[in-house]
């Protein structure tokens, strides 16, 4: 089943490209396969990059757009990713950036590509278990850049993944989201005794 991707905003592609196009802003991004790379860079599969800042009082998570993530490609394979993020003026380049997030991202993307339902992909970040998890949208028609994850959305946790909770499983964002609340709630703290 073909992937349904978001379009990224024209801007955060054009930020993208020109970063790519600068010898100091490669040289400075410190990212050993970019600056190794034989040939031609693209950026491609653009995903739309989204923050769980926690659940309401009704269960719904609370997401927020961060930016748009670019898996920069040389040849075959992925090298690098360029984040974009939304400043006051529009999209602008954040960042070039390596690591087991790229891989996973492509291994994870290939797996959903097998599926037989049809879905968005989008990234979902939840920064208190320092987790990435690719998102699976139901909605394929829906803008990349709102909305917040369906019961029946399948998050698939991204390599490396925290303790206890396997990389490249799906799982349907009902069975979860209520572990990783649990998971990313603080402890009370303990009163002493008076």
């Amino acid at each position: 089943m073909p992937l349904h991707v978001p379009p990224a905003p024209a801007p955060a592609l054009r930020s993208v490209l020109t970063a790519l196009g600068s010898p100091t802003a490669v040289r400075e991004a410190r990212t050993p396969s970019l600056l190794r790379a034989q040939g031609p860079v693209t950026p491609e599969l653009p995903l739309p990059v989204h923050v769980l800042d926690g659940v309401d009082a009704s269960g719904i998570p609370v997401t927020r757009l961060s930016g748009w993530r670019f898996l920069i490609r040389c040849g075959d394979r992925a090298v690098a990713a360029a984040e974009t993020m939304l400043t006051p003026d529009g999209w602008a380049f954040s960042h070039f950036f390596e690591g087991p997030y790229i891989a996973s991202t492509e291994l994870a993307l290939r797996q959903a590509e097998t599926m037989t339902q049809p879905c968005q992909p989008r990234l979902l970040s939840i920064p208190r278990l320092y987790m990435l998890t690719l998102w699976l949208h139901g909605d394929c028609a829906a803008d990349g850049a709102a909305g917040r994850p369906a019961g029946t959305d399948l998050l698939v946790p991204l390599a490396p993944a925290p303790p206890g909770i396997a990389a490249h499983r799906p799982h349907r964002v009902a069975d979860l989201l209520p572990v990783l609340t649990h998971r990313a709630t603080p402890a009370p703290l303990l009163s002493s005794p008076a």
